[in-house]
C-alpha cells in the first residue's frame, strides 16, 4: 500500500488544477453572456479590439494627417499643423506631441497610448464584454497549462506506483494500482476536453464576441478602417509606412 500517497499526491493535483480551470472558465462564459452583440463599433473601438491602445494612437495620428491637421515626415517626425482637437483621441496625441509643436513619432504613441482616453475607452468595451479583461485571457491559457501539467504528473506517479515492488501476496480481487491512477488521468482529460470544445480562443484584446464584430468589419473600404484591423501597414500611402517604421540612427 505504498503506493496509496502517490494517488493522494495525483488526485490533489488533478482536483486543484481541474477546479482552477472551472473557474476560469466560468468567469469567460459569464463575460460572454453579458456581451453586447448588436451594437456597432466605432473607428476606436475597431481599433483597440484589433491592436490595442497603439493601434488607437496609430488610427488617430493617420486621420489627423489625412485632414492635414498634422505634418508627418517619412524620417519619423509628426509637426502639428492645426491644434484644435476634434476629439479626445486627438487631445491625446497634441498633449503628447507637446507645446513645441513638434516630436518623433514613437512618444508619441506611446503617450496617446497610456493617456485617459484610451483607457476609458477599454473599459467602456471591457464593460460590453467585447473587450479581454486584464488577465482573463492569460488566466485560462495558464489554468490549461496547468490541467496538462497535473495530467503529466499523474502519469509519473502512476508509472512510479505500478512500477513498485509488491510486499508479500496480492489479494484475490483487489482492484489493480493503475485503474486508481485512471481516475484522476480521467478527470484531467475530461476537464481538457470540455475545454478545447467550450473555451472560446481569446485573443489579447477581443474578447469572442469582439472578434465576431471585428469579422463584420470591412477592411477593404475605408483606408482608416483598414489601419485599425490590420495597423498602418495598410495604408496607401508608403512616405506614411515609412515614417511609422523608421527608427533614428544612433
Amino acid at each position: 500500500m505504498f503506493w496509496v500517497p502517490l494517488l493522494l499526491l495525483a488526485c490533489a493535483a488533478a482536483g486543484l488544477s481541474c477546479g482552477r480551470l472551472c473557474l476560469a472558465t466560468s468567469r469567460a462564459a459569464t463575460q460572454e453572456r453579458s456581451a453586447d452583440h448588436g451594437r456597432e463599433l466605432t473607428l476606436y473601438e475597431t481599433a483597440f479590439l484589433s491592436g490595442g491602445p497603439s493601434r488607437v494612437a496609430d488610427v488617430t495620428l493617420v486621420a489627423m494627417a489625412r485632414a492635414r491637421r498634422l505634418l508627418i515626415a517619412h524620417t519619423g517626425w509628426a509637426t502639428v499643423v492645426d491644434p484644435v482637437a476634434r476629439d479626445d483621441m486627438e487631445r491625446s496625441v497634441l498633449g503628447a506631441i507637446g507645446p513645441a509643436g513638434q516630436s518623433r513619432i514613437a512618444p508619441i504613441r506611446c503617450g496617446a497610448a497610456t493617456a485617459d482616453p484610451v483607457r476609458a475607452l477599454a473599459d467602456g468595451l471591457v464593460a460590453a464584454g467585447l473587450a479581454v479583461p486584464d488577465g482573463l485571457g492569460a488566466g485560462v491559457a495558464a489554468a490549461v497549462r496547468q490541467v496538462w501539467a497535473a495530467t503529466g504528473a499523474v502519469l509519473a506517479l502512476g508509472t512510479v506506483a505500478v512500477l513498485m515492488p509488491v510486499h508479500g501476496p496480492a489479494a484475490t480481487g483487489q482492484v489493480p494500482v493503475a485503474v486508481w491512477f485512471s481516475l484522476p488521468l480521467l478527470l484531467c482529460t475530461a476537464c481538457l476536453v470540455i475545454a478545447r470544445v467550450e473555451v472560446h480562443p481569446y485573443t489579447r484584446w477581443a474578447s469572442p464576441a469582439g472578434q465576431r464584430l471585428l469579422g463584420a468589419v470591412a477592411a477593404g473600404g475605408e483606408e482608416l478602417t483598414a489601419v485599425a484591423v490590420r495597423g498602418v501597414r495598410a495604408t496607401g500611402d508608403p512616405e506614411l509606412r515609412a515614417a511609422f517604421s523608421h527608427r533614428p540612427r544612433r
